[in-house]
This record gives structure tokens, sequence and C-alpha cells, in this order.
């Protein structure tokens, strides 16, 4: 398939984030990809600031752009699943990104390309390894040498060459996209392992299929919802899901 012909939603979890959405990059974005079958759909996850109102008048504007609204704050795997099930609409992808834009929406070209040359793949992964002469990837030094850590332990544990699980961009098929997300997650920050979990569950043929593919620009926001001491909780909610899916 052509990656113009592929149709993909992509998710925007967001919480308290009206101070940071930069919803004119979205419009940018589609004027200069004459929409070519990319849409958004931002999720509300129970903010108190201003986010909703924001929201829903920029939906209520564009086209290519919805909300949905949730009453309450659920957490960003939960806002992310509660965002794929709501998706009625005959696609060839769903992918999610994080609202801040760490990832460009550059990268969407990019990715769509992918499915163009590797055949339709179940999931792709961007992946923030710093390349000479390739990527320009920014990012704290303590997180990423922990990052480095963790990313080598579930890549062990997942049996499966990763780099980087943990990248908020992603894009997954849209026939499987609702099956993988049909429950609840364990972990609200770690969903991305347990949905790696699920993907080889349900098809044999997943190494082939599961694509990874480093991004060519990124950097880390200020105001990231993630504790820096969640570091330390993250092993024993890897523990849970391992022992959930062994």
């Amino acid at each position: 398939m052509e990656p113009s012909k592929s149709h993909i939603k992509f998710i925007i979890p967001c919480y308290n984030e009206a101070g940071r959405l930069n919803l004119a990059a979205f419009i940018d974005f589609l004027d200069s990809t004459s929409g070519q079958n990319v849409s958004f759909l931002f999720v509300d996850d129970g903010s108190k600031d201003d986010t909703k109102k924001m929201l829903h008048d920029f939906s209520s504007r564009h086209e290519s752009i919805d909300l949905l609204a949730l009453v309450k704050n659920v957490g960003k795997a939960e806002a992310i699943r509660q965002g794929f099930l709501s998706v009625n609409e005959q696609l060839d992808y769903l992918g999610y990104l994080d609202a801040d834009l760490a990832t460009p929406l550059s990268e969407i070209n990019h990715f769509r390309k992918i499915i163009g040359e590797k055949k339709r793949p179940i999931l792709i992964m961007g992946s923030r390894v710093g390349l000479l002469g390739y990527s320009e990837i920014k990012r704290n030094m303590t997180r990423h040498y922990l990052g480095r850590i963790f990313a080598t332990v579930v890549s062990n544990i997942l049996q499966l060459p990763i780099y980087d699980t943990q990248c908020g961009a992603k894009i997954i098929q849209a026939q499987i996209a609702k099956e993988v997300f049909r429950d609840a997650f364990i972990s609200k920050w770690l969903f991305d392992v347990e949905l790696i979990f699920r993907i080889k569950k349900l098809k044999s043929d997943y190494r082939s299929r599961i694509v990874e593919v480093p991004l060519r620009k990124w950097e880390d926001k200020a105001g990231s919802k993630i504790a820096f001491t969640y570091f330390f909780q993250a092993p024993f909610d890897l523990i849970r899901i391992f022992l959930r899916y062994r």
C-alpha cells in the first residue's frame, strides 16, 4: 500500500496541557500535507486547567481534529486505550503521540513511508537512538542512562532486540488495535511493554512485523508527567507484567 493511501488517526493524550499545547503545529502539519489521510483524536484526561476548553474550541473548527473528554483523570495508558476504543472509522492504522510533541509531527511522514516499504507491519515503534549524521536526539542524560538499563532488561524479557520500548510514538495496524487495547493495562506508564507482549500472543509472525524506526528528531520537553522517582517503581510494574504474560 502506498504511504499516502494509508489512513491513520493519532491519539494525543492530554492532562493539564494548556500551557504546553502547540495547536498551531497540528494545523501547519495538516496544511502541509493537505490532510493526506491523517487525523488526530485528542483525549482530555480529566484536566483541571483550560485544556478541555482549548481542545473543544480547536476540534470544533477543524475537520481532521476530534476530541474525547474523559470525566476523571485515569492516567496515560487508560486515556490512550479509551481513545483507541472510541474510534469507529475505517482506518488502516491507529497511532499515538505525546502532547508535548517531543516527537515532532514531521516524523509522521517518515512512519508512513515505512508502512509502504515494509508491507503493512503490525507495529511501528519510534526509537530515540542518536545516530551520527542522521538524527538529532536531545535527552536528559540521567533519564537516558537509566532508560538504557531499563531497555536492556525489557529487551531480554521480551526476547526481542528492541532498543527503546518507551518512546511515545507508535503506530498499530487498526484491525488488531481494538483487540490489543480491549483490556486495561497493568501499568499506566509501562503499557508499551505490555502492548508488545499482547501482540506477541496474537501474532505468530510478530518478529517480522514489528518495526523499530530511529527517529530523526526528538527532544526532552519540560513538564513531564512522569516523576523521576517512578524509575524506582518501574521494576515492580515490570515484574507484574512479566508474571502475567510469561
